[in-house]
């Protein structure tokens, strides 16, 4: 296969003359910033790149289309192809907010833009590839796919996660001299790299860049229920702290192994939060666990991460945490679950060594 090449300046200023009305100034801001990091594809280069975009090279299919796994560089690069399906109710503004936000924006716990390509009505962005997927996947959608065989991940991978990913929210938030506020913060947009490694994806509803002073934004509601600050549906007032309720939401899911909404045929739907607020308040931390996490995690642990959680998801903003007090409180709770692994070890040693000695001495 021939190389795919970044197409030069030229191609990238005829795409421009073609955007939609309404939209100018947003869009000659993202295209402004990925020319000068990133590049501008072709439609002919990305359809040699999935195969004429054939279904077996699908990976994932989400609100804004379909995701396919492509290869770059004369086969040399894998990439995620992601393209907009013409009905999906996620458009051109979501398509160029992503773009500018993730053009000026780089973080290992944030997935990185490669690319795009605006030619006619087709609007394609071309990103990293990450291999395993979706935290989701990995939590209670268990899967086998062509790409991706997904387990059950032990507690303390479960834990490493979480703080990769609060890292990559805490960039956002204070990361630059700008706030970014990333507004559907859930476990589908937590993807799983090779090493475990998590990288917050899907910016099209973000909101930012803004001003460190400027303490919230008024807009429409956007989002996903179950994840959504109920503070921010009732006032439309977005802050970073609605991402910190839609993170506490991804930690009790991460816990709990279950949905943010569990939605069985027949059943009215279960909120996750209001389902275990009642446990966590009777101090029931037991029963809030995934059942094949048993046996796995230490008392101090459980109660710190459960303690962050709920914190996370009160009903107040000014209560909850920011997301860098998140960070150090999730990097607390590792080295109780890492002194709690290395006691056990280190009695297990001793009781080897006893018995050995005893034997010795027979």
């Amino acid at each position: 296969m021939a190389p795919l090449s970044l197409v030069g300046i030229v191609v990238c200023s005829a795409i421009r003359a073609a955007l939609m009305d309404g939209l100018s100034e947003v869009s000659d801001r993202a295209v402004a910033h990925v020319e000068r990091s990133r590049g501008c594809f072709l439609l002919d280069e990305i359809k040699m790149a999935t195969h004429n975009f054939d279904d077996a090279r699908v990976i994932e299919i989400g609100g804004f289309g379909k995701v396919y796994q492509g290869y770059i560089n004369n086969g040399a690069t894998v990439v995620a192809i992601k393209r907009l399906n013409a009905e999906s109710q996620q458009g051109a503004r979501e398509f160029w907010t992503e773009l500018e936000m993730l053009s000026e924006l780089r973080h290992t716990h944030l997935v990185e833009l490669i690319g795009y390509c605006k030619e006619g009505h087709e609007m394609i962005v071309v990103y990293e590839f990450i291999p395993r997927g979706t935290l989701t996947d990995h939590l209670y959608k268990r899967r086998t796919t062509k790409t991706n065989t997904s387990t059950s991940l032990t507690w303390e991978q479960r834990l490493n996660i979480c703080i990769g990913a609060a890292h990559g929210l805490e960039h956002l938030h204070a990361g630059t001299n700008q706030i970014f506020i990333h507004r559907d913060v859930k476990t589908t947009n937590i993807l799983l790299d090779e090493n475990w490694v998590a990288k917050i994806s899907n910016f099209g509803l973000s909101k930012g860049p803004t001003s460190l002073s400027i303490t919230h934004i008024s807009t429409a509601v956007k989002g996903t229920f179950g994840y959504l600050d109920p503070d921010y549906f009732d006032t439309h007032r977005l802050t970073t702290k609605s991402d910190v309720y839609a993170f506490g939401v991804v930690m009790l899911e991460v816990l709990c192994g279950k949905p943010a909404v569990d939605t069985k045929p027949g059943k009215e739907p279960i909120n996750l939060v209001h389902w275990a607020k009642p446990f966590i308040k009777k101090g029931k931390l037991a029963r809030l666990v995934d059942p094949s996490l048993n046996g796995q995690i230490g008392r101090r642990c459980l109660k710190s991460f459960i303690v962050l959680a709920n914190n996370c998801v009160h009903k107040s903003p000014k209560s909850r945490p920011t997301m860098a007090e998140v960070s150090n409180r999730l990097e607390h709770a590792l080295s109780q679950q890492r002194g709690r692994t290395e006691g056990i070890m280190t009695k297990g040693f001793q009781s080897f060594m006893h018995c050995f000695k005893n034997k010795i001495g027979q």
